[in-house]
């Protein structure tokens, strides 16, 4: 191949870099553009910037590549095809008919994936773009940019731990240019007095702790769970999936201790007798210090939930100190739950679940807008003054061949900022759930803890 000024000069005369007076998104004035499009309207070029790519990378690292789009997507596409490593494709935007997915093609939980760029500012595509190549169970690691503006982007990606590889940075063209005569020494000024005072500046963000939600907290609920979750360092919910009063009572007495709530599916219980088991069950609770959540998923008018949670052998009122609700039956559904506290249901777990993203944008303005709404079950952030709950949360496995896609406790309280993680199989089918509950307990608080170190962010 041609040298890299060489190919550099090539692609420059497809007009891939304009110098002047031009606006960007961010309402900044810039001294020059890029676009990288025409780059792949010649084959040829297109060919050898794939190569370029690929020899500045490990490639015996990745299972997968994948383009940031639109502008990279030519480009992983080129890389694959000289590669033969398997191309993913990235939507900017899930699709509202047919599978609905995010990310099209073959894959499996557990590979690792090359994202492509073509141009890196202040990383915020990326950033948005691994959040969700990861949450599909992929790894990310590594970045390939064809250009740096050199603005901020590459060192916060960096500062994340991503090891992020530029073919080209600013600099390096503007030197080029000047000696090939195409900037003057004044252009080049201007550009370098530009980058210095329009580098993407960081400020120090921490998430919110515990005692900061307690502190701000509106509902009894919400404040007790915060104050359990201080005592026990813990922030861990075991769901009691099974199927009779013995071993619901037996989980509840190996793993009270360690955890915050025992989420309940009470209605599964085949020998439910409110004598023997609800009372037991509260006074397990009590010798313990846990709280009781009955996963039971409300999904009515409202008159139809007030009577499913008060009436019926469940008498759910009770005992229940909250609950979790659809929000699907719209604001006034939620009114009936007047003595517990609600999660709501804004983002579900399984595969191909339908809480698309314009679902879960109206379903989180009903749940941040009602009274009884403490919090939400979500597989994404959620506003600080609501209690983030996420499920499907498992050490071991990835999945379980049912749709149930699972994370781990760094995962969800690094990506998600999650408050409490709820575990289900990963306890009570373990050999000893005493000791699954106590190392969860002791992985979701390092998780926690971890979180609340500081992390750069764009202003």
């Amino acid at each position: 191949m041609e040298s890299k000024k060489e190919f550099f000069l090539e692609c420059y005369k497809l007009g891939i870099i304009k110098f002047g007076r031009f606006t960007l998104k961010s309402g900044i004035e810039s001294p020059f553009y890029v676009d990288l499009r025409p780059l792949a309207s010649d084959p040829k070029i297109l060919k050898n910037l794939a190569n370029y790519l690929l020899e500045m990378l490990p490639l015996d690292n990745f299972d997968l590549i994948c383009g940031v789009p639109y502008a990279a997507l030519p480009m992983a596409t080129a890389m694959s095809l000289e590669s033969y490593i398997p191309l993913i494709i990235k939507r900017k935007e899930a699709k509202n008919y047919g599978t609905k997915k995010l990310i099209e093609g073959i894959y499996q939980k557990g590979q690792n994936c090359l994202l492509v760029e073509d141009v890196i500012t202040s990383g915020k595509s990326l950033i948005e773009t691994i959040a969700e190549v990861e949450q599909e169970d992929l790894k990310v690691a590594d970045i390939v940019v064809v250009l740096d503006r050199e603005q901020g982007g590459k060192q916060l990606l960096e500062s994340k731990g991503y090891r992020v590889h530029t073919l080209f940075n600013i600099s390096e063209v503007c030197t080029i240019l000047q000696e090939e005569g195409e900037l003057s020494d004044d252009e080049v000024k201007r550009i370098q007095d530009f980058l210095a005072g329009n580098h993407i500046q960081f400020e120090e963000k921490t998430r919110l702790s515990y005692q900061e939600k307690f502190e701000t907290s509106q509902h009894s609920v919400s404040k007790k769970l915060l104050e359990i979750a201080l005592a026990k360092e813990s922030n861990l919910i075991a769901s009691a999936d099974v199927t009779t009063t013995q071993e619901l009572l037996e989980l509840a007495e190996k793993v009270g201790p360690h955890i915050i709530a025992l989420k309940t599916h009470i209605d599964i219980i085949s020998d439910f007798d409110y004598q023997n088991t609800i009372v037991p069950l509260k006074e397990l609770a009590s010798k313990h210090q846990f709280l009781l959540m009955e996963d039971r998923k409300f999904a009515d008018i409202g008159n139809t939930q007030e009577l499913q949670f008060t009436s019926g052998v469940f008498k759910i009122t009770d005992w229940a100190d909250f609950v979790t609700s659809q929000v699907i039956g719209g604001f006034e559904s939620l009114d009936c739950f007047k003595n517990v506290g609600v999660v709501a249901i804004i983002g579900m777990s399984s595969k191909g679940a339908l809480t698309t993203n314009s679902y879960r944008e109206e379903a989180l303005k009903v749940a941040q807008s009602h009274p009884n709404v403490i919090g939400g079950v979500s597989q994404n952030v959620l506003p600080d003054e609501m209690l983030l709950f996420t499920p499907g949360v498992n050490l071991a496995d990835s999945g379980d061949g049912k749709g149930q896609q699972y994370n781990t406790p760094d995962h969800v309280f690094k990506t998600l900022h999650t408050d409490f993680i709820i575990v289900g199989r990963g306890i009570y089918k373990s050999e000893d759930p005493a000791e699954a509950a106590i190392t969860y307990k002791n992985e979701g608080w390092k998780a926690y803890l971890n979180s609340l170190e500081k992390n750069s962010i764009q202003q």
